[in-house]
């Protein structure tokens, strides 16, 4: 790539302005020959024609300069990590090496850009990176958690830059991105502004018309709630002054993402979002008097303002157990409006404000990883000394203790246990899988079923038809999962193999003329010592009994029950024996199912329902989602929630179809638009009434402006009586459109 023709004049003019602020920004950490060795390092990329531009087609040393002023600008850090950025797209394509850049820029950046590399590398093997496993490995692999911030930084630069982009499919997936990985680890390091802006900008790209309408809303709404914030805190302002509380307000507005996510949840519109906006009062109070003072401010406030019990919140007599306190109430305003207030004192304010792990769980990162979050609650400090990278040491993720993360070849991640081996990883992909192990290859060398695994591994299961699980494999497996897995397929191979040995015990008692009887059996077994039947099969499958000797005692016990004890059988000379032909016995099993979940109302042990969301019925494409309390949701291929469900929960996604016929009658909402015709009602569930087996449940109508809008809930069987009823009630005078929710 020419030099002269590697920017275009746009770029080159942003370029120029993003080094001159970072230039400012960054005056007193990078060193005054810092910055001619930078250009000649960039100089060095672009004359070896191998720096590419991305998806969007943003120049790579424009990414690289407006990364570099997000983190010295938006998280504070210092020269390292401002040089490792601006030298990342010089190194990644191989103008330079790393010895180059710890040769002219020292240890520290040559360490990070090492970092960023390895996170590069583990980016491009898996396709799930919506799952909380990625997340944490993403963590685990980050040796210098700068490198995490890095990978923020540039994400929010990218999702800056994208607005207008033709190529919306990358767009969606960058954002899809944004919104499951990197928002969340923002929330978790304390950078509340660059979570939000993440969401919201993910938001804009995913659900433009949901985000606009939103803003719109809060754009004409502003200097109205502006005002009822002044109104509402005017009286309790008079209030806490006259009491002689010395405190500071302030009100804060959600954003346009958490708004929105409340109108998904609570199924309302932006004006049924009643808490657009919260109140926070933060008192000054010395240490021993912190709760005497909460308290009074929320009498003097439910005095003036009727609260709502339901709403209260108080982590003040017993703080949550991350540490977190303060006392949130919701009252009745002016004007009958519903609005939160939040009371704390500076020091809860502090603890709430400052990235520890009580702030990222009170705002909703779910539980399960207190591994990472014990370990980030001191990152955000170490972000506010001056030397970030000796306090960083300190924080060196200890996540490899505890547990471990490996590949399938195809880019899938898995968790696993710190020490688990090729053979629990194999059990935990599937049973038959499990049981048909006989070693894997991790990085491209053959391992036995016994290695352990290391954070990071690739690893391919070996399989062998052949090979079925042995006793000695519950001391090599480490999990529950596999152990209990293990034991199952032994008791299922001995059930197996006593069936066959019972086959071949009654096919050689036919072969000698012995007629097969039930007690005589059980006798024979006594006398031979043992008292379970399951154990003398066993037995017999093993070897550990002979078989003639088993059916010369049930013969002599046989002559003995029916009175012939005393009677003599002759004996047969060796050269007179004939060895009898034994049949042929037939198949020995099928294999075992594929992961394919059957559909059937009459399976019993599984617990499935249909999800709501879609509706599924007999005769749709269908697949199975594992729901977190371990049962099995049923959604339709089309179902408006499923692209969002396998990003983020891939791993959790099963395939599934339907068994037999259809027989169960399943509910489907039908949305019915056309003009507003006297008996177009009456039409419609005549028609509903006179299908054989299609009962409907429910009816409503809305009726507007000469249209007339209906939504139908009815019961049925099966994809085809559905596709059916929509064709008859398509003929229905007046009726324009009938869709399927």
């Amino acid at each position: 790539m020419a030099q002269d023709n590697f920017f275009t004049p746009e770029e080159q003019a942003l370029a120029g302005d993003l080094m001159h602020q970072l230039a400012q920004l960054a005056a007193d950490v990078i060193r005054p020959d810092d910055k001619q060795k930078i250009l000649d390092y960039i100089a060095r990329g672009i004359e070896s024609g191998l720096m590419t531009r991305d998806a969007f087609g943003i120049n790579p040393i424009v990414k690289d300069a407006g990364t570099a002023l997000v983190v010295a600008q938006e998280i504070g850090l210092s020269r390292g990590s401002v040089l490792g950025v601006l030298l990342n797209s010089v190194a990644r394509c191989g103008a330079v090496s790393i010895d180059d850049i710890r040769r002219d820029f020292g240890d520290e950046v040559a360490h990070i850009q090492q970092g960023l590399m390895r996170i590069r590398e583990l980016y491009a093997k898996s396709a799930t990176v919506g799952s909380e496993n990625f997340r944490s490995l993403l963590v685990t692999f980050a040796d210098d958690m700068r490198v995490i911030l890095i990978m923020i930084a540039n994400r929010v630069f990218v999702m800056r830059q994208i607005k207008d982009t033709p190529n919306v499919e990358a767009q969606r997936k960058v954002s899809m991105e944004a919104a499951y990985l990197y928002a969340p680890l923002a929330h978790k390091l304390g950078l509340y502004k660059l979570k939000s802006e993440l969401e919201d900008l993910s938001l804009k790209y995913l659900e433009h018309d949901a985000y606009y309408h939103i803003k719109e809303k809060l754009n004409e709404t502003k200097r109205s709630r502006d005002a009822y914030i002044e109104r509402f805190i005017k009286p309790i302002d008079e209030k806490l002054t006259a009491a002689g509380l010395h405190y500071h307000m302030k009100g804060r507005t959600k954003s346009i993402h958490s708004i929105w996510q409340k109108m998904q949840k609570q199924h309302v519109g932006v004006d049924g979002v009643y808490d657009l906006f919260a109140i926070r009062i933060i008192l000054q109070s010395a240490p021993e008097r912190e709760k005497l003072e909460c308290w009074q401010v929320f009498s003097i406030i439910t005095d003036m303002y009727q609260s709502n019990p339901k709403r209260m919140r108080d982590w003040l007599s017993v703080p949550k157990s991350n540490g977190y306190e303060s006392l949130h109430i919701t009252v009745l305003g002016p004007e009958q409006k519903w609005v939160e207030v939040q009371i704390r004192t500076e020091r809860m304010d502090d603890i709430a404000e400052h990235g520890l792990a009580a702030h990222w769980r009170y705002k909703g990162i779910k539980s399960g990883q207190s591994g990472v979050e014990e370990w980030l609650a001191g990152v955000r400090s170490a972000l506010e000394t001056n030397d970030d990278a000796q306090l960083m040491d300190q924080f060196r993720l200890d996540l490899k203790e505890d547990e471990v993360f490996v590949f399938t070849p195809k880019g899938d991640i898995f968790k696993l246990p710190m020490g688990a081996t090729v053979l629990d990883f194999a059990y935990h992909i599937h049973s038959k899988v499990g049981n048909q192990c006989v070693g894997a290859r991790i990085g491209g060398k053959n391992a036995t079923i016994r290695q352990k695994l290391q954070s990071g591994d690739q690893v391919e299961i070996l399989t062998s038809t052949s090979q079925t699980p042995k006793q000695d494999w519950l001391g090599i497996v480490t999990t529950t999962r596999a152990r209990a897995k293990v034991r199952q397929s032994l008791k299922e191979m001995q059930s197996r193999q006593a069936l066959l040995a019972k086959e071949e015990l009654e096919r050689k008692m036919k072969n000698k003329k012995l007629d097969y009887e039930e007690p005589v059996l059980m006798h024979t077994m006594t006398k031979l010592g043992f008292r379970i039947v399951t154990d003398f099969y066993a037995a017999l499958a093993d070897g550990k009994l002979d078989m003639n000797a088993v059916l010369e005692a049930y013969a002599q016990q046989q002559r003995y029950d029916h009175g012939e004890a005393e009677k003599q059988v002759p004996t047969q000379s060796a050269d007179q024996f004939v060895l009898p032909t034994e049949q042929t016995t037939g198949s020995k099993g099928q294999g075992a199912s594929s992961d394919i979940l059957v559909i059937d109302q009459n399976l019993k042990g599984l617990d499935f329902q249909m999800a709501r969301c879609c509706q599924p019925v007999y005769g749709d494409d269908v697949f199975g989602f594992i729901t977190s309390g371990g049962g099995i949701k049923i959604h339709r291929e089309s179902c408006p929630n499923a692209p969002q469900l396998r990003q983020r929960f891939g791993y959790r996604i099963v395939k599934a179809k339907w068994a037999g016929k259809g027989g169960s009658q399943y509910p489907i909402t039908l949305r019915v638009v056309g003009n507003d015709d006297i008996g177009i009602v009456n039409n419609i569930t005549n028609i509903i009434s006179k299908e054989e087996k299609i009962l409907l449940r429910s009816i409503s109508i809305d009726t507007g402006e000469g249209l007339f809008n209906g939504t139908l809930t009815v019961m049925l069987d099966d994809l085809g009586r559905l596709t059916q009823l929509i064709k008859k009630l398509k003929t229905v005078k007046g009726v324009k459109n009938v869709s399927r929710s």
